[in-house]
């Protein structure tokens, strides 16, 4: 397996600031890289998952079998920096639920991504296409009904402030009461968590609220394979599905999955031309960490 290694020193002043997200190029159909931290002492996997452009089932798909709130000191945690780009357009927003992420292409072809939260069991966030309708700074938020009969103490409406679950800034989709927002519940981005929203991080939605327009495209997938080409080597990105996100979230652990039809996916993005290496693929699937893998070459 062929993973860009990057080692950092990371100084304790580092640990109180959250990470912005960067404007990145992709290199064919992948970008960043992947990188190695040292637990330091009274560190939990929540705050560092937030610095480092992580949400948490991410980080324990990568790192499993690690307490989140009490990791051992000195250990040394995957930090998934490197992406494939999610199949489908690459315009405007796209949304991978199974990921976990946000994808947001600018209109020179760069990207930024983001980790969310989006509709736990029962509240699931839809599918589909839509558009910004509009976008707000400090919204309001009206419960809906459904909400409030689970609910019946909440108010008919929140005011903005700190106590407004939509955080400081909105967007409104074409998808009845789905909208994309920040949150003033931060340890929700990363896993299923909302009523069907999409949550990001409070310093990550203010960037998108800078640079999102209203009418912007919003694509919303749920893809846990993602292939793609760098040069001309074939690499494979599997992450947990949103059931599997649960129980990661739940337990540290994957939960392994029969999922044949990966391999048929594989054959045929791959061509007749790749080379492809099942051994490593079959890795990968036992794995699903969402670390992109080296899986094939192009003759």
């Amino acid at each position: 397996m062929v993973r860009m290694i990057c080692f950092l020193a990371l100084f304790s002043f580092w640990q109180a600031t959250p990470a912005r997200a960067e404007i990145v190029t992709p290199d064919g159909d992948m970008f960043g890289i992947i990188t190695l931290h040292e637990i330091a002492p009274e560190e939990n996997l929540y705050t560092l998952a937030r610095r480092s452009n992580m949400g948490i089932v991410e980080m324990l798909a990568a790192n499993p079998g690690l307490d989140p709130w009490l990791p051992p000191p000195g250990h040394q945690v995957t930090l998934t920096g490197m992406h494939l780009l999610p199949p489908g357009p690459r315009e405007g927003i796209v949304i991978n639920l199974s990921e976990l992420r946000l994808f947001y292409y600018l209109a020179d072809g760069d990207v930024m991504t983001f980790p969310i939260g989006i509709g736990r069991e029962g509240w699931q966030t839809p599918l589909g296409v839509t558009t910004v309708l509009r976008k707000r700074k400090d919204p309001t938020w009206t419960p809906p009904l459904s909400i409030r009969a689970k609910d019946p103490d909440l108010p008919a409406l929140v005011p903005a402030g700190p106590d407004n679950p939509l955080g400081q800034y909105a967007f409104y989709l074409g998808f009845q009461s789905v909208l994309i927002h920040g949150t003033n519940r931060p340890y929700g981005v990363g896993k299923r968590s909302s009523h069907g929203c999409i949550r990001l991080y409070p310093e990550d939605i203010e960037v998108l609220f800078d640079k999102v327009k209203i009418g912007t495209k919003v694509t919303i997938i749920d893809e846990p394979l993602k292939l793609g080409w760098r040069d001309n080597r074939l690499y494979m990105e599997l992450s947990p599905t949103q059931e599997q996100a649960d129980w990661i979230a739940e337990y540290r652990q994957p939960v392994n999955m029969t999922t044949p039809e990966i391999y048929d996916k594989i054959a045929a993005f791959a061509g007749k031309d790749t080379s492809i290496n099942w051994y490593e693929v079959e890795r990968a699937i036992q794995r699903r960490d969402g670390i992109p893998t080296a899986i094939g070459t192009r003759q």
